[in-house]
């Protein structure tokens, strides 16, 4: 259970949330969108809208010209239909025809430590989750919130009491977690295995995209994490309202990207709890003595580098970005306009 907890514990042990990544010179933050909040009677629906399954062509690409150059650029989105079957020829075919795959921004933190020391590390990051002292969720959050917590939690965690002593962060994840998989959707990757395969198979170099920071003393930073009280409330409240009121919603999203319908995925703009949750740990104390800052403007400007050095000696290049980042009007197609490229939609 839980699956997806241990990456993001890492990441979030190591302040290295980064999933989320993409804009011009730095990376796009929602606006803040004030969401309902439920009453503790109000009833919650989120079984109405179906998710299609099945073999599914998926969404188009952009393309970026600089003169004869094109660079093709995918919009990935999560989650998506659990029992989709992307069809991905035509992403298969654009990097077998490219002279380089651009990959997302992502973040790289180097403890320092070889696999065995690595492993000795283990327990105490598990204990990290945990709330300092042997607090509970309840004491850590706000009454009203917890409310809200206990009417999702058996929906979608069923009876464990064990998430009852996590973090705020943490607990929110696993509900989350419990919640795609209750309602037919999938966090699972179903671009990057592809693009990986393909450009394995075609022999096209990827150009790394990651930004990386060195920890001088892990083992001390977990111990100081465990002492630590993150500002986690606000993605608490932020994952309690997305499950409450978006996920059908996301069934939406999900099946627009599945069937390829642009115009729908753009008219439904994308409730993201995962910017608190990444800045309730990268601005925190912790991340600041660890050295681990301006994060997302170092993300976001590596890949804005690759993509316009691809531009100007590629003949055709690819690459694959979050969606939300593609469309948002700070995104990173905006961001390429701006300097002087055509963007050509799908």
């Amino acid at each position: 259970m839980y699956r997806s907890l241990t990456p993001l514990l890492v990441a979030t042990l190591l302040l290295a949330m980064s999933t989320h990544a993409g804009a011009q010179s730095r990376l796009p933050t929602p606006s803040p969108t004030p969401s309902p909040t439920p009453t503790p009677g109000d009833d919650i629906v989120d079984l109405e809208t179906l998710v299609v399954s099945g073999e599914q062509p998926g969404p188009g690409m952009w393309k970026v010209r600089r003169g004869d150059n094109v660079l093709y650029l995918l919009g990935t989105l999560s989650p998506l239909p659990r029992r989709m079957e992307w069809i991905a020829d035509e992403v298969e075919r654009t990097i077998a025809r490219s002279q380089a795959v651009i990959d997302p921004p992502s973040l790289a933190i180097d403890g320092g430590v070889g696999l065995f020391r690595g492993l000795t590390l283990v327990p105490s990051l598990l204990r990290a989750r945990r709330n300092p002292d042997g607090g509970t969720l309840e004491a850590a959050v706000a009454p009203d919130l917890y409310a809200r917590w206990l009417l999702l939690k058996p929906r979608y965690l069923g009876r464990d009491r064990g998430v009852e002593s996590w973090r705020p962060i943490f607990a929110a994840q696993a509900l989350y977690e419990g919640a795609m998989r209750r309602s037919g959707l999938s966090q699972d990757n179903v671009v990057e295995p592809i693009v990986e395969r393909a450009a394995r198979r075609h022999r096209v170099p990827r150009v790394s995209t990651k930004v990386s920071f060195v920890l001088d003393d892990p083992k001390s930073l977990i111990r100081d994490f465990n002492r630590t009280t993150l500002d986690d409330g606000d993605c608490f409240a932020r994952t309690l309202s997305r499950i409450e009121t978006d996920i059908a919603a996301m069934r939406e999203r999900a099946n627009a990207w599945a069937v390829g319908d642009i115009a729908a995925l753009r008219d439904l703009p994308l409730e993201d709890q995962y910017v608190a949750c990444i800045r309730a740990v990268t601005e925190s104390g912790i991340a600041q003595r660890a050295g681990v800052v301006d994060v997302r403007d170092r993300m976001a400007a590596a890949w804005m580098q690759a993509a316009e050095s691809s531009l100007a000696t590629n003949a055709i290049s690819f690459g694959a970005l979050p969606l939300p980042f593609l469309l948002r009007p700070d995104g990173f197609l905006e961001g390429l306009r701006q300097r002087g490229y055509t963007i050509e939609e799908p």
